[in-house]
Formats: C-alpha cells, structure tokens, sequence
C-alpha cells in the first residue's frame, strides 16, 4: 500500500511500524505534526506533550529504561533545552530503542538562530541519520530503532525544514509488535556517578569505533556511479537539489552521515577526478573528509547560511548562474499579529509606559515590528524574564523602568526558574505572562496550563496566579487586556511596585473557539474620523488609512480595542 505522507507523516508511520509504544515532544515547527500524526493516527502509541524539551528526552529515556521502544521530537533549538541529559545518555544503559527526532530549520523560517544539529550527534557521540525523502523518513526511523537496540544508545534521526513538511510517496507496511515493558535494575550502567560514569566512556568510544563499521557497510550510505569527472557527496535534501542539477554525476549519498563512513569515502574518492561536499548549513561533511587528507571543494565555494536550492548549487559548482527567468515579485507582507489578538492591546500599553520590555518566543515576539516597536530583546525560550530581573539589578530599583513578556505556554517550558529567581533576589522587574490558553505560534497545542491532553482527553491544569504566588510574588493581577483603561492602570501601579509584580493578561487566542471576542466588525464613521491615526498605532491588519481617514476592513474579528483608543468616538459597530 502506498500513501502521499510528508517526512513528518512519515516519521510517525515510521514510528508505528517500529513498535515503538512512547513517544514526547514540546511543539515547535517544523517537527510538530511527527506527535500530532501520532496521537491522530497511532492510538497505541503513548502520546504527550511535555513542558519543555528536557523533560521530553527524560521521560523518553525512563520509558526506555523499562524496555519500551520511544521516541523525543523537537525542533533545532529544543536540543539546546534537552542538552544535559543528552550528554550523559549515551553513557546509560539504553534497553528500549530510544530516537532524538532533530527537525532543523535552515533559512530561519520559524526559529532564532540557524544551528546545524549533526554537531549534536558528534558532540554526544551518538550515530545520526539524516533522511532525504518522505520514504527514507519512514525507513530511516525503523532503523534507527533497531540500531538503537543493537548498540544500547541513543540514536539522532536529523531533518530540515524541507523534509519534514515536503511530500512524497510513501510505502506503507505492517507494525512491529511492541515490547512488553519490564523492570530491571542497572545500577552500574543507569547511575552517573563519576566512578561509574568514568567505566562507561571507554564503552562510548569502543561503540563509535563499532558504528563506524556498521556505517562502511550498511546500505543507508550509497554509492551512484556514472560520469567520474565529478563527484559530489550529500545527503539530505541537498543530495535531491545536486542530484536535479547534475544527474550524470557520480553521488556519495549519506544516510548516516554520523559516524561517517570512512573507508566508503576513500574508495569514493579515488574513483572521481573532482571531489565535492554538498551540504546546507556548517561543512560538517567536508571538514572529516578533508581531516582524513581527502582534497575537495565545499564551503569554499557554497554558501554558509540559508537553505540551498538547484540554482545555487549549479552556480557554485559550474561557475555559470542559471539563464534568466522571468518572475512575479510578489508585494512584501510582514508578518502580524492576528486582528483581534490580545497580545496587541496589551503591548500597546506598555510600550506607552515607556518602560523597556524584554521579550520571548512567541506570537508576541511579533511586536517588535512597527507600528508597536514594543520588544527590546528576544534571545531564546524564558530569557525574557531573566534579562529584566539582571537589568533591574544593576540599575537598581526605582531608576529604571524594567518589564518583561512572556506567554503561558513559554512561561510553563522555562520562566518558572526565572520568575522563582526574581522573587527569590528580590528583583524590581514587571513580569507579564500572555495568557492566550494555547501554544499559539506553533498551531495552538495544549499545554499544563490548559487541562487538556495531545488526544483531547480532560485532566488536571496548573492555575497561573497560585503558582506565581508559590513562587513568592504578592503584587499579581489577572487583567483583560481588551480593558484598555484598566490594563494601562495596572501597568502604571505595576511599575511603581518597589518589588517583583506580575500582571496575567488572560484572554483567549482569537483562533480558537473560546475566544472572547465578539465577531461584531466595527466600522468608522468618515464624518466623525479626524484622521489623526491612533487606531493605526495598534497594527491591526484591519485597519486601514485611506483618503486621510481611517476604515475597517473585513479582517475585523470586532475586539474593540480601536473603538477604546478613538478619541472622538468614530469607531462603533457596522452599520
């Protein structure tokens, strides 16, 4: 049976038929749909979304521990979050073959930086494959199962972007039965102490040296022969792109491009008269080759940054752009915050505090851009709270005013240390926690915060101003942010506040069902309007400014926060 899957459908399936029983993740694009195609699909595989990343790999690796066959997803920069176990892992004893699914996103098209996470693989000294097709996503995950039982470690399986949301057919077989859990006790093996972690490194070195072997021989890395002039050694997506501009060449094709298989690329190499490494990102490829004395061409003449693409590819390697060819520019469209969304009014108000605002990963990180200008910082998932708590510190309380963003799902994955660690020093900064009840930016998952599971299921669901009070904050106010008078109140005694103060904005995203505003579209009366443009300060995309007055146009979900702004009240409901 086939089926058209994407690589993350397929990861899923790939899953399944592995009998893997267990799988965790923090949403994150682009590897989100991999838990939602399984908790969709796969109903006998143990879906969850877990807080953060770290404690995705961790529960992963209990459930493996019990012999269970699992899998931990997350995006490139989740890897950062789930770094300290990961490094230690692969020193334990790992019963139940366990899958790190790295989805990496060169170009930056939903992320804050553009790591290239084969250096994770290297770095923990844990073998890596990297699929370059939906039908390889789901083989390649099998495998990876099975490796990971036969070695006893951990295994990454790396995508990009491309991959993991491009299409492709997909054959489709039976599932492997999946492994009873059992409790066993490895003390020696399980339990880092130095002396026994200090037995267990030789063991890592001796498995890479094994996995080496394996790599030399197994059929993931493949060897096309043709024309000898030119040969070109990929993997990933860019093997499709080179192999579409050059499919006389002869390929080194790399399925595991860690540990890289050494004595394949010497008998490769010998055969072509022009070597080259073509990779997205950092030559990490290339670097090994030319470490075991191999001359070729890479990053000297293929760019560092962004994705690639056959053009891009053609150019560096022949020296000759690709002809002209005519294109519909289409009119620039930055990204926005949704009409109606209740981070708008909120940072609105804040910025007119005139306070600095360290911001976070988010939807709301989108307030950076003009017309609000309202973000001063964004670094990585929960630092947001802690650059106000450092910056309060070292102005000193009262001489600066200090405010931080950040919203409930990000608060959950990392801003309870921080937010603990500026009650705890006695910290001045203004804490707002977007309370939108979803993880909005990656497609509105659930979180702790919600009360309701990956499958929809009810259970228990953290209260936000009980637990920032546990932490040791007494000023707290939940807000309605539609409430422009009143949110603009509380951030003003907020910022008085000698100590650490919080403000929940608590108001649902507009995309989901329970979203409280009111459908209404407002309309603006051209008689009244002065055309002083308040309301387009709020860069609400439906709000427009023609003929030197405001108007409304269909994308006005009807929150009514333009009508609070306009001074000369000519903003009401559609006539």
């Amino acid at each position: 049976m086939k089926k058209m899957l994407s690589g993350n459908e397929a990861i899923a399936r790939g899953a399944y038929e592995a009998g893997v029983s267990f799988a965790s993740a923090y949403p994150g694009t682009p590897s989100t749909e991999v838990l939602e195609t399984i908790a969709k699909e796969y109903p006998l595989i143990h879906a969850e979304w877990t807080p953060n990343e770290k404690v995705a790999l961790e529960v992963a690796a209990g459930a493996s521990y019990a012999g269970a066959r699992t899998i931990a997803v997350m995006k490139h920069v989740g890897v950062n979050v789930a770094a300290d176990p990961l490094m230690t892992l692969p020193y334990t004893l790992i019963r139940g073959g366990l899958v790190l699914v790295s989805a990496d996103d060169p170009e930056l098209f939903s992320s804050q930086n553009e790591q290239d996470n084969r250096h994770y693989a290297r770095f923990a000294k844990i073998p890596m494959l990297e699929p370059s097709s939906s039908q390889e996503a789901k083989d390649f995950m099998i495998e990876a199962i099975r490796i990971s039982e036969k070695y006893e470690t951990p295994v990454m399986l790396r995508t990009t972007t491309r991959i993991s949301h491009s299409m492709g057919v997909v054959d489709l077989g039976g599932a492997a039965e999946q492994k009873e859990p059992t409790i066993e006790r490895h003390p020696a093996q399980w339990v880092m102490l130095p002396a026994n972690a200090r037995r267990r490194h030789p063991v890592i070195e001796e498995r890479i040296r094994s996995l080496r072997a394996y790599s030399n021989t197994s059929s993931l890395n493949s060897m096309e022969m043709a024309d000898t002039s030119i040969g070109i050694i990929s993997s990933g997506v860019a093997y499709q792109y080179a192999r579409e501009v050059f499919p006389e060449a002869s390929f080194l094709k790399l399925g595991m491009p860690y540990p890289l298989p050494d004595e394949t690329i010497r008998d490769f190499a010998a055969k072509v008269d022009e070597l080259w490494v073509v990779e997205e990102l950092d030559g990490f490829i290339e670097e090994q080759v030319k470490a075991m004395g191999i001359a070729c061409h890479g990053k000297d003449r293929l760019p560092l940054c962004g994705e690639l693409n056959p053009d891009i590819i053609r150019n560096a390697i022949t020296g000759n752009a690709p002809e002209s060819i005519k294109e519909h520019v289409l009119p620039g469209r930055p990204p926005s915050m949704c009409p109606g969304c209740p981070h708008r009014s909120l940072l609105w108000a804040l910025k007119r505090s005139k306070c600095f605002i360290a911001g976070d990963i988010g939807c709301y990180t989108l307030g950076f851009l003009p017309p609000l200008d309202a973000i001063d910082t964004c670094l990585c998932m929960g630092a947001g709270i802690n650059h106000a708590h450092g910056m309060s510190k070292v102005f000193g309380a009262g001489k600066e005013k200090i405010a931080a963003v950040i919203g409930d799902s990000t608060f959950f994955h990392s801003g309870i240390t921080g937010l603990a660690n500026l009650a705890y020093n006695n910290g001045a900064a203004v804490i707002v926690i977007l309370d939108n009840r979803t993880t909005a930016m990656t497609g509105s998952q659930n979180h702790p915060g919600t009360g309701i599971t990956i499958r929809g299921e009810q259970t228990t669901h953290l209260d936000l101003e009980q637990l920032v009070r546990a932490l040791g904050i007494t000023w707290v106010r939940t807000i309605d942010p539609y409430d422009v008078k009143n949110t603009r109140k509380e951030i003003r005694e907020a910022l008085e506040y000698k100590g650490p103060a919080v403000i929940i904005s608590k108001a649902p995203c507009v995309l989901l069902k329970s979203r409280a505003v009111s459908g209404r579209k407002l309309y603006v009366d051209p008689d009244i309007c002065t055309g002083c443009k308040v309301c387009i300060g709020l860069g609400c995309p439906a709000i427009e400014f023609k003929d030197e007055k405001a108007s409304i146009n269909d994308m006005c979900v009807g929150c009514g926060v333009c009508s609070d702004l306009c001074g000369v009240n000519a903003i009401g409901g559609e006539k």
